[in-house]
């Protein structure tokens, strides 16, 4: 009877006890709750825009360059590197993109839903990136790992140029696919990464190395990226990337959602002439940026068949330079290792022969960097093609073409001979009577100077060493009185 009447004394006093916890812990809610929400949207504002260190980006007044948000010119130098959401873990992620930074790159162009299985092959942490296929239900888990690789390109000066997908996945002329875009689940994707990259440094490039073929193709394009635009505000600009030997002006140039033009010149000549692609979309109007996005990759074969040998870092450099000196805003280099990120874990695809850690750091991405180097050292951006100041040259065959360009102030010209060939240039066309003229070697970054030279008509120029593939030069004729002379930037 006592240990009956002391249990419910416990009991009484514990439910007293807990009823007034209660009592409490109710009264409390309402303010513990407004109090988390604050943390919370104060974490996520925090999240969204301290993550980015970099300007955003927009198109120039005049129409044909990138600038930064502030006015600067922003020369695009771009790697290829296709697979690096889908095979790399992170730290493969962080070892390249360093290695990209160092090298002097500021893109890196990658892709969400890759081609290689991209939707069933799980990435290094075994996620995949669509729930049942579908693009409205996004794994998280894989866009975790997304988030990663482009913060850490944030913190290295790098933007993500982010493809939404690979062209499989809305029109399956070649590749596994399957296609799962519809013209209504394109908008939702896209609002989805709009939303969740908007405070971040991307740039968005539809297509994935497919041109559109039936009416549904152009309504996925056009709904993803309204979906991209409503979802980050319109904050980043928007291209598009096609199949070889094709641009996106030919098919969406007067879209408003089109910020800028890109080509994919290919991997299928050796003498593949990407100024002339350049040009004809430079010529375009309305006026917008232009750029390869894709031309021959370094230690790639020629038209992927090795018995007709493979491009070099010669092949690589010669596209940058032409396309720079026919009016692009910048340029991206690939290499053929690199963008499927080849090692012993995958397959080989179109004779691929070294290893991603090691192609790195193949001659041709250090030379990329040395032309950005070279160019921003001038206000490059006032760069207009000129080859009608080349009045006489020795070049002969293909891929010998010799460009120039000069500047819109007539401070400073350009010309570019990729075999080393001799060639004949009107000065005149300075008003100065002073000029000064350098060679710069972009195959090692140093600089032979000329000296003062006087205007002329018929001005000639021999480049060192003997003409031969791959003896290339760049020729800077420049106003004395400008003070441009060689910086030792370029040797840093």
């Amino acid at each position: 009877m006592c240990s009956y009447s002391l249990f419910i004394g416990f009991k009484r006093r514990y439910q007293n006890e807990r009823a007034r916890r209660n009592s409490n812990v109710f009264n409390c809610r309402p303010y513990m709750f407004i109090f988390l929400m604050i943390f919370f949207l104060m974490s996520v504002y925090l999240r969204a825009h301290g993550q980015n260190p970099l300007p955003d980006l927009r198109i120039s007044d005049d129409g044909r360059h990138i600038v930064k948000d502030n006015g600067e010119p922003f020369f695009w130098l771009g790697d290829t590197a296709w697979e690096l959401f889908h095979r790399l873990d992170s730290a493969e992620a962080a070892s390249y993109l360093s290695n990209r930074a160092q090298k002097g790159f500021n893109v890196i162009q990658a892709v969400v839903l890759a081609e290689f299985d991209g939707l069933t092959e799980p990435n290094r942490y075994g996620q995949i990136p669509l729930v049942d296929l579908d693009p409205e239900k996004s794994n998280i888990m894989y866009f975790e790992f997304v988030d990663y690789v482009v913060r850490k390109a944030e913190e290295l000066g790098m933007y993500t140029a982010m493809l939404p997908t690979w062209g499989d996945k809305f029109n399956r002329r070649h590749g596994k696919g399957p296609e799962v875009f519809t013209p209504e689940n394109a908008y939702q994707y896209g609002l989805f990464l709009g939303q969740r990259y908007r405070y971040h440094a991307v740039i968005w490039v539809l297509g994935g190395d497919r041109i559109p073929e039936e009416k549904d193709d152009f309504l996925i394009i056009d709904s993803m990226a309204r979906g991209l635009r409503e979802g980050d505000g319109g904050r980043h600009l928007i291209t598009y990337h096609p199949m070889g030997g094709a641009s996106s002006s030919g098919y969406f140039h007067e879209k408003k959602w089109l910020d800028m033009n890109m080509l994919q010149s290919s991997h299928g000549r050796k003498d593949n002439p990407n100024f002339k692609m350049i040009t004809a979309d430079y010529l375009k109007i309305p006026v917008k940026p232009v750029l390869d996005g894709e031309p021959c990759y370094e230690d790639h074969p020629v038209n992927w068949d090795p018995a007709n040998g493979w491009f070099d870092a010669f092949d690589s450099r010669r596209a940058g330079y032409w396309a720079m000196l026919a009016g692009a805003c910048g340029h991206t280099y690939g290499n053929h290792n690199i963008w499927q990120m080849l090692d012993t874990a995958h397959a080989v695809v179109s004779s691929a022969r070294t290893p991603w850690r090691q192609a790195v750091d193949y001659p041709g991405a250090f030379q990329a960097g040395y032309m950005r180097r070279f160019f921003e050292l001038r206000p490059w951006q006032l760069l207009i093609p000129s080859n009608d100041l080349i009045i006489q040259t020795s070049a002969v065959g293909s891929g010998s073409e010799i460009l120039a360009a000069m500047a819109s102030d007539t401070s400073y010209m350009i010309l570019y001979t990729p075999f080393g060939s001799k060639f004949s240039v009107k000065t005149d066309v300075f008003s100065d009577a002073s000029l000064f003229a350098w060679w710069f070697n972009p195959r090692n970054c140093t600089v032979i100077i000329i000296g003062e030279i006087k205007p002329s008509k018929n001005k000639n120029f021999d480049p060192p060493f003997d003409e031969d593939r791959g003896n290339d030069w760049v020729l800077v004729i420049e106003k004395e009185s400008k003070n441009f002379v060689p910086s030792d930037v370029l040797k840093n």
